[in-house]
């Protein structure tokens, strides 16, 4: 069933929103919506006492490893990390308390899916405590009767010849315990999900996924499980009054899972 699934951003080892589309390298163009002084742990401690789990902690860049692992030591076994993982780090996160090493990139070198890497991953952690993060952007026009999306690494930046397709979906669940993927075109912007990515999903993706961006409002939790027959978990961020949003109240996301 559909449940919400929670999120901290790490950028510059500070909880933030970002609107995604504007990562870059150099850090030109970063648009934030959101910022704060609460610490990660903080916000892990606070889904901890709600009984939320199977959150994203999410570095983005460089300098976010000790604010990563303040979170998963404050929520053992409640949060997933992602953000640089590779074969030779992940188990530093699963000992520091990560339920899961979220990844991406790594497994894509020069914009290819390296499978080796993805085997040595998936066997140094086991494929139950992996996911493959798939984030991706709308290659066809928004009314094209059919959707086509490519994933998008290196923070988004970087676009690849590979589509999310039934038969990647297929192929790359045999590594993993779930699939995490943002619509990067939407993320953080509160204008909106894509719709036709989350019925894409919960048609052909054999294994649990999570779906993150464009969420404004406690109606696109309903509305997810709608379209996904409950197949579908959702994040929300920006639009979450714990990120200086006026969409969506925690406190209702909570109730919501718990119903």
């Amino acid at each position: 069933m559909t449940k919400f699934r929670p999120c901290i951003d790490l950028h510059d080892g500070r909880v933030k929103q970002i609107v995604g589309s504007s990562l870059s390298d150099s850090g030109t163009g970063l648009k934030t919506n959101f910022e704060t002084d609460r610490s990660p742990a903080w916000f892990a401690e606070l889904y901890k006492k709600d009984g939320i789990r199977g959150g994203h902690v999410i570095m983005l860049g460089k300098g976010n490893v000790d604010a990563a692992k303040a979170a998963l030591a404050a929520y053992p076994g409640g949060l997933q990390v992602g953000g640089g993982i590779t074969a030779d780090n992940a188990l530093e996160y699963l000992n520091a308390g990560a339920s899961h090493v979220i990844v991406t990139s790594w497994i894509f070198p020069d914009g290819k899916l390296d499978r080796e890497r993805l085997e040595r991953l998936s066997m140094t952690v086991g494929r139950n405590r992996l996911v493959l993060d798939l984030s991706c952007k709308r290659v066809s026009d928004p009314e094209d009767t059919n959707p086509r999306w490519k994933i998008a690494i290196n923070r988004w930046q970087t676009l690849i010849d590979i589509e999310i397709t039934a038969e990647t979906l297929e192929d790359l669940s045999r590594y993993c315990d779930e699939f995490l993927i943002h619509a990067a075109d939407v993320e953080g912007k509160q204008q909106g999900m894509d719709d036709e990515l989350i019925m894409f999903l919960a048609e052909y993706s054999p294994i649990p996924c999570t779906y993150a961006g464009g969420a404004k409002s406690l109606k696109d939790l309903e509305h997810c499980k709608k379209i996904s027959n409950g197949k579908i978990d959702l994040t929300i961020g920006s639009a979450l009054d714990l990120f200086g949003g006026k969409g969506v109240k925690y406190e209702d996301c909570v109730r919501f899972n718990k119903a």
